[in-house]
């Protein structure tokens, strides 16, 4: 079953920037080529597109282009292959289900998609819709509203969230509800900043063709998404933002992606999204891609790059001097401790709350502190790796990667604990070694430094606590 993605009264408490959007459409009927990037997706594939045929604006063409497949996704997909006339709350509406097996394909997604773009570039939009992706009810009536109602619109992207209802086992659905937490903290910062979007996901965005072919002209590319990078959809945000076009992020369009339930899976799909991400800052690491440290659309990246790094290492010294001081009897408790986790608990529950398909897992997700801060954890460890990966600069196929641990392949999710594991006992023997009055000293400088800095980040902290969200839910 379908969820639907038609706005509540509380979600239309919004901005001016939107209201008047669905009401200024223009009479002129826009024309929408959906493609649909399939790898493997025969568990998925059919409810994906049975959301595109219930939607009330339908795309006027679907396209599932499937590569490199070894599932049933085409024998699934196929069964919805041709015209299909529906009725709408917009009105009669025709479409026709296309299903094109490419077989094996070096480029992988980024393959599927530039053929996909070739035989949807004559239309006034291209929609991207991922294999596992299913979408509200109004998604593409939402997003084709807005491209629309403004020529400088280059690119909007739905709001993303994971369906958690058919999550089964334990460590599955805590996985899921930390992927929840964190998918609703990155779209509100984006629609707190102009709705501006950074990364004009793959998932369900809507692209306009005019855009792609100026992307095209000024970086002398025969297609719009290029093998050089492994976050395809990231590079092509910039290079959309650098022709000149806007990137948003609609407050009303919704879509379920699939999620990671394993952590193997986890660690291959956030390591090539950071590892990637880290070669766009960088110039000249993959290919002829030019790394754009300064792109406004990178300074979200350098945000979460430099949070990561302060949590880590927060974390990291406090546990450290915690241990020393305790070694030397020399540790006094203070309450001022818990202040940081008081505020990250109020803003753990406020991005909770913000969520419109909140449950009571989110809730205790929040309150519990534990679970995030277990979930903090592992995604320091996925900073670490992709950081450590970079700068090894081995050459790595992060997608094959990805496939790969998807398939319950691997072990390198476990190389950062070892690693932690391996400085905690060098630490430990270093620390008995030295003489009393030394480690006094450490302890003595390393205290108000982590205090400083904890300090810093409880502020930052604060001011997200009580900064206005202005009605928006994600």
């Amino acid at each position: 079953m379908l969820r639907t993605a038609a706005a509540s009264d509380a979600d239309l408490a919004l901005p001016d920037d939107f209201e008047a959007v669905l009401d200024d459409t223009s009479v002129h009927r826009s024309t929408i080529g959906c493609v649909i990037p399939a790898y493997n997706e025969e568990q998925s594939i059919a409810q994906v597109i049975e959301s595109l045929l219930g939607q009330t604006r339908v795309p006027d063409v679907i396209h599932v282009v499937v590569n490199n497949t070894s599932d049933a996704t085409v024998k699934i997909a196929s069964q919805y292959a041709g015209p299909h006339e529906i009725t709408t709350d917009l009105g009669e509406q025709f479409t026709e289900v296309f299903v094109h097996d490419i077989g094996k394909n070096p480029d992988k997604k980024v393959g599927a998609l530039n053929y996909g773009y070739t035989l949807v570039e004559g239309y006034d939009y291209l929609l991207g819709v991922d294999g596992d992706t299913v979408a509200g009810a109004r998604a593409v009536e939402y997003l084709e509203s807005e491209a629309t109602s403004d020529s400088r619109i280059g690119g909007i992207s739905a709001i993303y969230s994971i369906d958690d209802k058919p999550i089964t086992g334990l460590v599955p659905k805590f996985l899921i509800t930390g992927q929840r937490s964190q998918f609703a903290a990155f779209n509100m910062h984006n629609l707190l900043r102009g709705r501006n979007m950074a990364v004009l996901g793959g998932q369900f965005s809507i692209f306009s063709t005019q855009a792609l072919r100026e992307v095209m002209a000024q970086n002398h590319q025969s297609t719009p998404w290029v093998k050089d990078s492994e976050v395809e959809d990231s590079l092509l945000s910039l290079q959309i933002k650098s022709a000149g076009f806007l990137t948003k992020i609609s407050p009303f369009a919704r879509a379920d992606v699939g999620g990671m339930t394993t952590m193997r899976a986890l660690d291959a799909q956030q390591v090539k999204w950071t590892y990637g991400a880290i070669e766009l800052m960088w110039p000249g690491q993959r290919g002829d891609t030019k790394g754009q440290p300064f792109h406004p659309n990178l300074r979200v990246r350098w945000l979460e790059n430099f949070g990561m790094l302060t949590n880590m290492f927060v974390r990291l010294a406090f546990l450290m001097l915690l241990a020393g001081s305790l070694s030397i009897g020399a540790f006094v408790f203070s309450p001022w401790w818990l202040l940081p986790v008081g505020v990250a608990i109020l803003l753990n529950l406020r991005m909770a709350l913000s969520m419109r398909d909140r449950n009571a897992r989110d809730i205790l997700f929040a309150v519990m502190f534990l679970p995030a801060e277990i979930y903090m954890w592992l995604r320091l460890s996925y900073f670490l790796r992709s950081w450590t990966r970079f700068l090894s600069r081995k050459k790595v196929d992060n997608w094959a990667m990805q496939a790969k641990a998807e398939r319950g392949s691997g072990s390198g999710h476990w190389t950062p604990f070892v690693m932690i594991v391996a400085v905690v006992i060098a630490l430990a023997v270093v620390w008995s070694m030295l003489d009393p009055v030394v480690q006094s000293t450490i302890l003595w400088i390393g205290w108000p430094i982590v205090g400083v800095v904890t300090v810093v980040q409880t502020l930052s902290m604060f001011f997200k606590l009580i900064r206005r969200q202005h009605g928006y839910k994600v």
